[in-house]
């Protein structure tokens, strides 16, 4: 797991690096150049003015968005975000290389990521946001706002990135007047290698995770990572030492104590309820927890009060960090899951008689390798009174779907859309 990579001051020699500064400077100068670049190639065509529109989002992303992001130290570059801008580069790289076998224009493949980029990126935040409400209510609608738009530390479900991509794809289709079957063939190896990509953001971000689990090669995450509050909120775990009776509003009281830990040294028994942690009162376990969970590493002072002693039991955090328990590596397993199906994506296209079958065999092997993952994966609740996951349910009709393609296909006549002549007609 590695969250944080590095951090990016907030200036360079006196002048600001994001807002009105270096970045957006830089970008002013990538856009134009491709602007006139694009012009030359094609005039001022549709493409071109989608474009722009792209173009002139980002910008206003890094002029004010980006700033709203930022901490005191400057803006923390996160291996997830890192992770997530390789997969994006790499998915449209494969996909520009198999338009040019093809003899495709690639300025359609450009144009299309940029669709996709901003959709996929607003579907899948726009999926977890309505999966996590609960997580996003703060106490003013600012915060709350601002809490919707950080995507530093994740936050997002590959469901929601493929049913707004798929969308966005419809209405490329339709606007372009493009063989649609053909393109979503051609897109589909690349959209897999990306998902694949960006599970390694998830492993490095440490979400997307696993039930507990003792198989050989499963993987335990440090302090302060969403795996690990998970279980120190359920109880799976000593938080320094303590566990509690009940969660979340529940009063604080202490169910077990660590044997041999400083909590048990320093008295702190089952039974005893938690007034305070550093001098902060807490009423509820997850207040305690809430504290408990931001003061880790050693040398930090810890200092916890009980109801029934007002002396406070203070011992200083000693010794290597504390790690969550074992856990299923799920995010392994997707990017393994996902390059296999890349790399049977790509064998199967000397056999692929009819556009729109390697689409197919994406709706029909994701959704089943996706809904038996969902099986010992434990970060989300079932839905809809199913007894099964969001990503279970949608994988269900996803599949069903990819079983109507297959039937659709199988009644056309072979043949394939797309081919060099095909494309230089077309361009």
């Amino acid at each position: 797991m590695m969250q944080t990579l590095f951090v990016i001051p907030r200036q360079i020699a006196g002048v600001d690096v994001f807002g009105f500064g270096w970045l957006l400077a830089i970008w002013a100068i990538v856009s134009a150049a491709f602007v006139v670049w694009s012009y030359r190639r094609g005039g001022w065509s549709a493409e071109l003015r989608g474009n722009l529109t792209a173009l002139a989002i980002i910008g206003l992303a890094i002029a004010f968005l980006v700033p709203a992001l930022m901490q005191p130290a400057g803006l923390f570059i996160r291996g997830y975000g890192v992770m997530m801008m390789i997969a994006v580069i790499a998915g449209v790289g494969l996909s520009l290389y198999r338009a040019r076998q093809k003899g495709v224009d690639p300025e359609i493949i450009l144009s299309l990521a940029m669709w996709l980029f901003v959709s996929g990126i607003v579907g899948a935040r726009v999926f977890y946001i309505i999966e996590y409400w609960d997580h996003f209510q703060k106490p003013t609608l600012a915060a709350t706002i601002g809490e919707m738009l950080n995507l530093t530390l994740g936050g997002m479900v590959v469901f929601g990135s493929m049913l707004a991509g798929g969308a966005a794809l419809v209405v490329f289709i339709y606007k372009y007047k493009l063989p649609g079957l053909a393109l979503a063939d051609l897109i589909a190896p690349g959209v897999v290698l990306g998902a694949a990509i960006g599970r390694i953001g998830c492993l490095m971000n440490g979400c997307c995770y696993g039930a507990i689990s003792d198989v050989p090669w499963a993987l335990s995450f440090p302090a302060g990572s969403p795996v690990y509050i998970e279980h120190a909120q359920r109880g799976d775990l000593y938080l320094h030492g303590l566990k509690f009776e009940g969660s979340g509003a529940t009063p604080p009281v202490i169910s077990a104590v660590e044997p041999g830990s400083p909590a048990k040294r320093a008295g702190l028994a089952p039974g005893q309820r938690i007034t305070g942690v550093n001098g902060v009162p807490v009423d509820s376990v997850h207040d305690a927890q809430f504290e408990l969970l931001g003061r880790f590493g050693e040398g930090t002072n810890l200092s916890i009060r009980t109801a029934d002693d007002p002396r406070a039991k203070s011992w200083t955090i000693s010794g290597p960090p504390a790690f969550s328990r074992p856990t299923h590596p799920t995010q392994i397993y997707s990017f393994i899951d996902s390059m296999l199906l890349c790399f049977f994506l790509l064998a199967y296209e000397p056999y692929r008689r009819r556009d729109g079958e390697l689409t197919a065999w994406v709706l029909t092997i994701h959704p089943v390798m996706r809904f038996l993952l969902e099986i010992v994966r434990v970060d989300e609740s079932p839905v809809f009174h199913t007894g099964l996951s969001i990503s279970q349910n949608i994988s269900i009709v996803l599949f069903l779907a990819g079983i109507g393609l297959w039937f659709y296909l199988l009644r056309r006549p072979a043949g394939c859309a797309w081919s060099p002549r095909w494309a230089m007609a077309g361009s």
